[in-house]
């Protein structure tokens, strides 16, 4: 039955209902400007009411209201945009980072003037074209050598602020999966505490927005999918793999080997499983470091190889005006010392490979001359075996053409004697792992005779006649024991590349002539030095690049197309995350209006309370001490 001082009890309801809510409105303006904060509400909703259906229920009208009561204090959240959020920070995180360092990469080869390295090559054509026109005088040696080494200079200070970049980028790498690890265990430790609270019937809204706040953060470093099916077990995925699971929180590893450059890779702390992100701040970074910025290194590397290759192979056939030959103009230091190039790469103390980085053919060619041969020339590739078929039709130049264009890692030209001469170019690594090395011509076959008894290169035709560097001596499997070939250099030949020091001793050493007959060149003959020049505009394939000027026009055409491409992708990934965050914000966002609405609502509920309180104290008052004699 109801009792007297139930209206006390009813009044006590709304004081408390209408403070609590007042104190969580206060709650909303004090985190106006928190990150990550949710609006909280007050579910007020009626007490039980008198009588609840039974058998024992009083004759009464009707259900006798109890007052009002706080049924929960719950969070503003659209979990539909939250998911769509989590999965697009991805892509800013992604950008930002790439456009942060693709615009510093920039600078690299945005020089101009004298500080160039192409305005430094120009000027060492130069000073070969003078020296073939006064191969007597000593200065226009000086001058070669003098401009050689300031090129060099040049090419070693691109490549450092490469490397520079790059070891910064792999430092970054470091401390952005330091700070994975710290995000997945905090967000693991989060989950037990709000397991426990809502264990107890509460609503842990404060630590929720805390956990939504790192899943936010963590996002936009990795690939992430929150799964909450099981409402007792909150789960992060990255990559297909779970990341958080509960409060277990999985954390990640990092390794470094020769086959990295030193650099560090992430595997899985548990597992020792490799692992590799391709979205978010964290994919932009192994991207920039194991593929942009390690193809500006190869690319340059390539370039330098080549140029020095080149230069080296007419000088050391030339004389100087001391009636020295054979010296290269720049120093050469080959990957092995072997003769044939031999290496035992397994490390059992048995030569195992071959690590040739050109290869000549013993016959002299004419580029628009008809073979009248068919067959299939196989080459290494990135991902396997490339074939280059070729048929009765076609010219010497169509077919050295084709091989150019058929993605394989090896070039092949016709050198200043008509000899055809393939190279190797720089392996593609395999997410940062690269599992070749650079220069290092890895198969040639041929099935049918263009490369065998025509251009004198192979030894014979089909797999049986194939060059391939998993064997030793695998020069022996060229026409003539390989007469002509150089050993695959020392990794990123860009960074130690020198003028030869016996050069830099006796200028008198550099070559400008080629001599007849077994005998030195004249004092007067220029020959060898116009050929040096006529390098600047030769078709010598710089990788897919026909000459050294279109290696230059396509180095700084491309940066400037990767600097667009993230300036447009990151402003585009701007817009649409601000999009989303404003729809977040109108819907989870403290507005200062509303709340102070909700204030004067709340206070004018409490003064009710209050009043009701007081209205009922007056009653019981009349009828305790006015009642009665």
């Amino acid at each position: 039955m109801t009792s007297t001082f139930m209206g006390l009890e009813i009044g006590r309801r709304g004081l408390h209902a209408h403070q609590q809510a007042q104190y969580t409105t206060g709650h909303n303006l004090d985190n106006l400007n928190t990150e990550g904060y949710s609006r909280q509400r007050v579910l007020l909703v009626p007490f039980e009411p008198i009588y609840l259906p039974g058998l024992n229920r009083e004759e009464t009208p009707g259900q006798i209201g109890q007052g009002v009561v706080v049924s929960r204090i719950e969070r503003i959240r659209d979990e539909l945009l939250d998911r769509r959020i989590v999965a697009q920070a991805s892509g800013e995180g992604y950008w930002s980072v790439r456009d942060r360092y693709i615009r510093e990469m920039e600078q690299f080869y945005l020089e101009t003037g004298d500080n160039s390295v192409r305005s430094k090559m120009d000027t060492f054509w130069d000073a070969w074209q003078e020296l073939s026109n006064h191969p007597a005088d000593m200065e226009f040696r000086t001058a070669v050598l003098e401009r050689g080494k300031t090129l060099i200079d040049g090419i070693h200070n691109h490549y450092h602020n490469l490397k520079r970049l790059q070891t910064q980028v792999d430092s970054d790498i470091q401390m952005t999966v330091a700070t994975v690890n710290e995000l997945s265990r905090q967000i693991a430790a989060l989950n037990g505490d709000i397991q426990r609270i809502k264990a107890q019937g509460d609503n842990p809204n404060d630590l929720m927005d805390r956990r939504d706040l790192l899943v936010d953060k963590l996002s936009s470093i990795i690939d992430v999918t929150v799964d909450q099916r099981d409402p007792d077990e909150f789960m992060v995925h990255t990559s297909g793999h779970i990341l958080v699971q509960g409060q277990i929180g999985r954390q990640f590893d990092m390794h470094k080997g020769i086959d990295t450059e030193g650099y560090a890779h992430i595997y899985w702390q548990d597992t020792r499983h490799n692992i590799v992100f391709t979205k978010g701040s964290l994919g932009a970074l192994m991207e920039l470091r194991d593929v942009t910025i390690e193809h500006e290194v190869q690319t340059l590397d390539n370039m330098t190889m080549n140029f020095t290759d080149l230069v080296n192979e007419i000088h050391s056939e030339a004389h100087g005006a001391n009636g020295r030959t054979g010296l290269n103009f720049f120093s050469e230091y080959p990957f092995v010392t072997n003769v044939n190039g031999n290496y035992d790469r397994s490390g059992n103390g048995v030569f195992d490979s071959s690590y040739i980085y050109r290869i000549n053919g013993l016959n002299t060619l004419e580029s628009q001359a008809q073979p009248g041969l068919e067959g299939v020339i196989t080459l290494a590739g990135a991902d396997g075996q490339v074939q280059v078929p070729y048929y009765s039709t076609d010219t010497v130049i169509d077919i050295i053409t084709r091989m150019n264009n058929s993605g394989a890692e090896v070039v092949a030209r016709l050198n200043r004697d008509g000899n055809i001469s393939l190279k190797a170019t720089p392996a593609q690594s395999i997410n940062g792992v690269r599992e070749n090395p650079d220069f290092v011509i890895r198969h040639v076959e041929d099935s049918g005779h263009f490369l065998v008894g025509y251009a004198g290169l192979l030894e014979a035709s089909g797999p049986d006649g194939a060059f391939t560097w998993e064997q030793a001596d695998a020069v022996n499997s060229l026409r003539g024991g390989a007469e002509d070939y150089a050993l695959a250099p020392v990794a990123h030949p860009s960074g130690w590349i020198e003028v030869n020091p016996a050069l830099v001793r006796d200028p008198s050493s550099v070559a400008a002539g080629f001599g007849y007959n077994g005998n030195p060149a004249n004092p007067g003959n220029g020959d060898a030095a116009a050929q040096i020049a006529l390098i600047r505009n030769s078709p010598v394939m710089v990788g897919q690049l026909s000459t050294f000027d279109d290696y230059f026009a396509d180095s700084v055409g491309r940066i400037a197309l990767l600097g667009e491409q993230s300036g447009r992708a990151l402003e585009t990934e701007n817009r649409i995350m601000k999009q989303l965050h404003d729809m977040r914000q109108s819907i989870s966002g403290v507005n200062m209006d509303e709340e102070l609405s909700n204030m004067l609502r709340f206070q004018h509920g409490y003064n009710a309370a209050a009043r009701f309180i007081t209205v009922v104290n007056t009653m019981l008052d009349t009828l305790i001490n006015r009642m009665g004699v």
